[in-house]
């Protein structure tokens, strides 16, 4: 299996969640790292999260209303962000503290420094590498937890019966300070569809099993953590 896929997406997983507030979607459901982007309403419109580009897609974004900002959460996820910017004659909106994506994107950038535009979501800088730079992104307003590469739900991030998992390497140092008191009613990531129930419980769990689970996260999916790594790193 691939872990991601280079070919046109074709059937794209599409989710739409909390009534008319977002939408969610893999673009090429098949492929093992299985990346998921996210359109999320605010006050100020919508924000489209580390796009992928695949069919029907901006039909559903339509739906939730006028584009504000394009944003990418991870320094390894400028993906299509440049072409969705383009598209709707916005910004690509970056941290601060981002790197790497400025120079994959062929689009204006707009900095900002914690929250992002009008929309209540609020970003914090997880640090695991010095090539990886990741926005933890919550909007306290209505449980909203976004979290780009330390937590997912595709096959590579679950051991056992786990909802909700960790990147191997992040087991041995979970991003704590950055999710420690949250109560998300929904967690959405970069890899894997969402969970919209008892999220909560599946975020407290993933943190306190992390380490104790690294063992069998490393015999199950080590040589597929360091292909992923290899392949994100290319791109």
């Amino acid at each position: 299996m691939t872990m991601y896929a280079d070919r046109p997406s074709s059937s794209p997983l599409v989710d739409r969640w909390g009534g008319d507030e977002g939408v969610s979607w893999i673009a090429h459901p098949h492929e093992e790292g299985q990346r998921a982007s996210h359109a999320i309403r605010g006050d100020d419109g919508v924000w489209i999260v580390d796009p992928l580009e695949a069919p029907d897609v901006h039909d559903a974004i339509s739906e939730l209303g006028t584009v504000t900002g394009v944003a990418v959460l991870s320094s390894w996820h400028a993906r299509d962000a440049g072409a969705f910017a383009r598209r709707y004659d916005v910004p690509v909106f970056l941290p601060t503290w981002m790197t790497r994506v400025e120079d994959r994107v062929d689009a204006p950038i707009e900095r900002y420094e914690r929250t992002l535009g009008e929309s209540g979501i609020h970003v914090s800088l997880s640090n695991p590498l010095p090539t990886w730079r990741e926005g933890i992104a919550y909007r306290e307003s209505d449980g909203t937890l976004l979290v780009p590469e330390s937590l997912g739900t595709a096959a590579p991030f679950l051991v056992g019966d786990e909802r909700l998992g960790l990147e191997l390497s992040r087991r041995l140092r979970p991003p704590r300070a950055s999710l420690a008191g949250l109560e998300p009613e929904r967690v959405l990531v970069g890899h894997g569809p969402p969970i919209y129930e008892n999220a909560t419980p599946a975020l407290r769990e993933a943190l306190a099993t992390a380490r104790r689970r690294f063992p069998r996260a490393l015999v199950e999916h080590g040589p597929d953590s360091v292909r992923s790594v290899l392949e994100a790193a290319r791109r």
